[in-house]
């Protein structure tokens, strides 16, 4: 991609998603995810009904009046951006492809936590580490970020959720909220990463699908790719019997899915690049809030 289209679709990415951030998203992106607990903020003298576990001695000696310290919610928080890279992502047979609709959803993310002075870092990844962007503050960060989303080459098609989260676990020191976004194509195991990095943080999972990953249609021979392998091969979509097992794979799928992420405790909405992803993100907020 040439660096003049670059911009471009950045500004259209930035002016989409500071638009939805500011005025959809600002108060639920608060209420949803919180700071890391509470902060000392001032003293003021004792009143009746105050926890006297609160007074602050060093004053109350000074003033010969008992004073309690004061705390308020610490806002300040760490949201780390884990975007999945690998080949199935370009894959899209909707309104748009499958990375097309993380970015997005990515830029409406991080426009939101910068508005709750919030800093931003990423990882890419997909059966290895590709790249990883330290938590920054600022929309200039921000635009690095989409920039890179944008241009972003990798050098393997291949998935890997549960290495990426243990880079996670051993790179974020200190808790952060983290959003994963992937398809989830990934033949490991990622349960025990993934509940082990949700005790440490506060770990959301957004999985983005293309519709015809769940339903064939019915237009006869064609050929299909696997974009992590390069594996063809032709199939008879005309075959109901094929059409029907082709389903019930995804649904088993999804089924295990779900229950990793049932079983690890952590919070995830399933967008389908058809769907409108502001409406299932403003419902995972809510179930949140």
């Amino acid at each position: 991609m040439e660096t003049s289209e670059i911009i471009k679709k950045v500004r259209k990415i930035e002016i989409k998603a500071r638009g939805l951030s500011s005025n959809i998203f600002a108060g639920q992106y608060h209420s949803a995810f919180k700071g890391r607990g509470m902060a000392f903020s001032e003293v003021r003298e004792y009143q009746y009904g105050d926890d006297v576990r609160d007074i602050d001695w060093n004053v109350t000696a000074r003033f010969n009046k008992p004073y309690v310290k004061v705390f308020e919610e610490e806002r300040e928080l760490t949201v780390m951006l884990m975007i999945d890279v690998s080949g199935s992502l370009d894959f899209g047979t909707q309104r748009q492809m499958k990375r097309d609709m993380v970015t997005e959803i990515a830029a409406t993310l991080a426009f939101s936590a910068i508005q709750n002075n919030d800093k931003i870092g990423v990882v890419f990844f997909s059966d290895k580490i590709e790249k990883y962007i330290p938590p920054k503050k600022g929309r200039k960060h921000i635009l690095y970020i989409i920039r890179e989303m944008l241009d972003f080459h990798a050098d393997s098609q291949r998935t890997d959720v549960a290495q990426a989260i243990e880079f996670l676990t051993s790179v974020s020191k200190r808790r952060c909220t983290t959003f994963i976004m992937s398809d989830f194509y990934t033949r490991q195991d990622f349960l025990q990463q993934l509940t082990i990095a949700n005790r440490k943080h506060d770990v959301v999972a957004i999985q983005v699908y293309d519709r015809r990953t769940k339903e064939l249609p019915n237009v006869g021979l064609m050929k299909v790719v696997d974009a992590e392998t390069g594996f063809e091969q032709y199939v008879d979509t005309g075959s109901k019997k094929l059409r029907e097992s082709y389903y019930r794979s995804w649904m088993k799928r999804q089924q295990g899915l779900m229950e990793v992420f049932a079983k690890s405790n952590v919070d995830s909405v399933t967008i389908c690049t058809s769907d409108d992803y502001v409406k299932s993100l403003l419902g995972l907020f809510k179930q949140r809030g």
